[in-house]
């Protein structure tokens, strides 16, 4: 059987074969179950099941003379092969790899199992220079019972990273007994079920903190691992249980990961993902949770114990709310990785071609209304991503997918993903164009600054302080390509910084976060084409900075404001307008005002009345009012170890080598209310960017510590962030809100959000007349007349948008 879509719909008719009925929970949710109940009728499809569970690790038996899998069977077989030479295989042996002594410690049990594991896909895949060798299950056969008898058995008491022992290691070990299971002595399977039974025995709960219910990724993780000795040892009641996991039937689905949340770990409505408690972690733990929830789903599916809730379509919604906005031509964005940024082995492109891989695993058995439409937007993906093809990434099993997408003509290519979108559980914005994507992240007292620890991102002081990723459709390798170790840690795209110098973060053993103190980071959309966006920066201990920092995001056009920007510390205070990654040698021209600026390394240049600037094939900067700007072409060299000593993820000692072109603001030292004001257009020319720099399309209002707003006179739009109440551009609003309106001929279309989260109610004067109301939400009420008021009970709303539809 090759893996494929239709291959797996197959195997899920055979299976099936047994006959289910429905049972109903005391949760309410709906399990298929077997139709008899005697044990010899529930594991006759278990055999089916394990070869499924085989192809999903190995794509099943794909044809190594198929030239669509050489580049994904030879990378398998060039690591596995590697892997193989090294393992020590002496009888004297204290170690299986050099690296990895002791091989007690839990770090190096888990890496051993992996490599393990991948030494087993590779002899149990047609075509590697390993397949169906004999030595080589032998070896690995005895390097398990090793590894058990040194290391990894019931006997021993949990150290260390509890990670290893109760995902890591069994995942990789049931993985490898799925692959081996016709080999393995039947008393080494018994053990290693023991072991898994010892240090992963409920998908619910941590093992060495049973009160601490698992959620997320990790509860994910866990019931695959669960249901994989389940299958290994013919064991119904661990299959029922890795099912009912997923929506945790125990405890009334509490802590089910078919449940939006509005607090911790999970999906929630806006398309936030978080992990960790206060981290936007779609990009990592969200994508290890899609995986785990599809590999479940395509491995039970048509069982007795297939996944039959009906709120498993809260998982199939997250596909096109939580995960598509934030994948960019097949990458994944770094604002929603967290720590996994500064791993030098998991850079965007993987990460992307691990939810790419997810979606597609997940569309083999989702209702055709989604599998359609992930089909066709994956489709985009893979055709559209030459940068770092999928194929290049891909394991087999995924490769498989990805071709019985790619050959199937009746799959269309989907379009590129375009719109605004404020994931205000999470502190993200994402504004998308056809042919570009500005990402913001930002952070609050609710959403960490940072995630560091394990030694890594050691140097992520300021990725939540308003840092902007611009991402380009044709420069996928922006920051990819050696960006985290190389860029000045110090001056991040859209921050605003204190110069102070910092002490590497997250060196100790576990992982820790930061929260800043403000309230108020978000904003509010209208019409999925404008947003007002604001953050009040706060500095961490030790800095006295303050600073009201808005963006409002209109079509083509992005608007930064910065204002009451205060210090009191002695130190210059900087707003980076733009950090560009130019590769290892890259000269893009960089023009002001008109004059192209000289192209060699090291050069700099201070700018007392700059208009306007123009990057080669970046886009342009406008200044509103002339700015002091200062620029600097600089090559910078760095290591990924610099940033990530993690004993599994760490990166090398290789130097790295980029050249980067600089734009920022000074706004000297200890400055008193200072502020800044300049509009990025993504991909417009020189002479466009000359253009805007004379008409002023948009205008900026008010920029200061009461109101920030701007006006687009051509379009009828107005878009305020108060941060008390106040008046600008004709709004009156009572308090701190974010506030949009668009005025057209025959209507006027109103967004308020409370982006603070500070208040019950918000009311919002709107300088015309108002005389009807065609549509508005249930928490806006509208009071007709010369000046139209709005209400808005923006109490409990968690700073998502009120919308209203009026006529003028």
């Amino acid at each position: 059987m090759r893996l494929s879509r239709r291959s797996l719909l197959a195997a899920t008719a055979a299976t099936a074969a047994t006959g289910t009925a429905a049972l109903v929970t005391t949760a309410g949710t709906v399990h298929a179950r077997a139709a008899t109940g005697t044990g010899e009728a529930t594991e006759a499809g278990i055999p089916a099941l394990l070869q499924r569970a085989e192809a999903l690790l190995t794509g099943g038996d794909l044809d190594p003379a198929d030239p669509d899998f050489a580049a994904a069977v030879a990378a398998l077989d060039s690591t596995a092969k590697d892997h193989w030479d090294t393992l020590d295989r002496g009888a004297a042996r204290t170690a299986l790899w050099t690296d990895l002594a002791p091989l007690a410690d839990p770090g190096n049990f888990g890496q051993s199992y992996t490599r393990l594991r991948t030494i087993a896909t590779a002899w149990a895949t047609p075509g590697t220079s390993l397949t169906a060798d004999a030595a080589v299950a032998d070896a690995l056969v005895a390097a398990l019972r090793f590894t058990y008898d040194t290391a990894y058995n019931p006997a021993r008491r949990e150290t260390g990273n509890w990670w290893f022992w109760e995902i890591g290691a069994p995942r990789a070990l049931m993985d490898s007994a799925v692959l081996l299971r016709d080999r393995l002595p039947a008393a080494d399977l018994a053990d290693y079920l023991s072991v898994v039974d010892r240090f992963c025995p409920d998908a619910d709960r941590r093992t060495n903190s049973p009160t601490l219910a698992e959620t997320g990724a990790n509860r994910a993780d866990k019931a695959v691992i669960v249901a994989l000795r389940g299958l290994l040892g013919q064991d119904t009641a661990k299959l029922a249980a890795a099912r009912d996991a997923l929506s945790d039937v125990r405890d009334s689905g509490r802590n089910s990961l078919f449940r939006y949340v509005t607090s911790g770990d999970g999906f929630y409505e806006d398309g936030s993902f978080v992990q960790h408690g206060t981290v936007a972690y779609t990009g990592t733990y969200g994508v290890v949770l899609l995986s785990g929830i599809a590999h479940l789903l395509a491995l039970l599916a048509g069982s007795p114990w297939e996944v039959a809730d009906p709120e498993v379509s809260v998982v199939y919604e997250a596909v096109e709310r939580s995960f598509t906005p934030v994948i960019f031509e097949g990458l994944m964005m770094d604002a929603v990785r967290g720590r996994a940024a500064s791993r030098e082995r998991a850079g965007d492109h993987r990460d992307g071609a691990a939810a790419v891989a997810a979606i597609l695993l997940l569309a083999t058995g989702a209702p055709e209304a989604y599998a359609a439409r992930w089909r066709a937007v994956a489709k985009g993906w893979l055709t559209r991503n030459r940068t770092t093809p999928f194929a290049r990434l891909a394991t087999p099993p995924q490769l498989a997918l990805a071709k019985d997408v790619l050959g199937d003509d009746g799959v269309t290519v989907g379009e590129r993903t375009t719109g605004l979108h404020v994931f205000a559980d999470m502190d993200r914005v994402v504004h998308r164009r056809p042919r570009w994507a500005y990402a913001l992240s930002l952070s609050s007292k609710r959403v960490a600054a940072y995630e560091a620890g394990n030694g890594e991102n050691l140097h992520g002081w300021y990725t939540g302080d308003g840092m902007a990723y611009l991402y380009d459709a044709d420069d996928l390798a922006q920051f990819n390509d050696g960006f985290w170790p190389t860029v000045d840690p110090y001056r991040l795209p859209g921050t605003t910084v204190d110069t102070r110098q910092r002490t590497d973060l997250g060196t100790g053993g576990g992982t820790s976060t930061y929260r800043p103190a403000n309230t108020v980071a978000g904003g509010a959309v209208l019409h999925a084409r404008y947003g007002a966006v604001s953050m009040e920066l706060i500095g961490a201990p030790g800095s006295t900075l303050r600073a009201k920092k808005s963006w409002f995001l209109i079509d083509n056009a992005v608007v930064s404001l910065g204002a009451g920007i205060t210090a009191t510390d002695g130190r210059t205070v900087e707003t980076v307008v733009e950090n560009r990654s130019l590769g290892r040698d890259g000269a893009r021209r960089l023009v002001i005002d008109g004059v192209r600026q000289p192209d060699e390394q090291g050069w700099s240049g201070q700018f007392g009345r700059a208009g306007w600037a123009h990057i080669e094939g970046v886009g342009g900067y406008v200044f509103h009012e002339t700015t002091a700007l200062n620029a600097l072409r600089e090559e910078r060299t760095g290591t990924w170890r610099a940033i990530n000593t993690g004993a599994d993820t760490g990166g090398s000692t290789t130097a790295v080598t980029r050249r980067y072109l600089t734009l920022w603001i000074d706004h000297g030292v200890s400055p008193t209310a200072a502020g800044y004001a300049h509009v990025l257009l993504p991909g417009a020319s020189a002479a466009v960017t000359a253009s805007w720099a004379r008409s002023r399309p948009v205008h900026v209002v008010a920029n200061d510590a009461v109101v920030q707003a701007v006006e687009v006179r051509r379009l009828g739009l107005t878009a305020a962030n108060f941060w008390n109440a106040g008046t600008a551009a004709g709004i009156t609003s009572s308090g701190p809100a974010s506030v949009l309106f668009l005025r057209r001929d025959d209507r006027i279309s109103v967004a308020v959000c409370d982006p603070g989260r500070t208040l019950t109610t918000v009311a919002v004067e709107l300088p015309f007349r108002v005389r009807a109301v065609t549509d508005a939400d249930d928490t806006v009420s509208v009071t007709p007349g010369r000046r139209g008021r709005l209400t808005v009970t923006v109490g409990g709303s968690r700073g998502h948008t009120h919308r209203a539809e009026l006529v003028p």
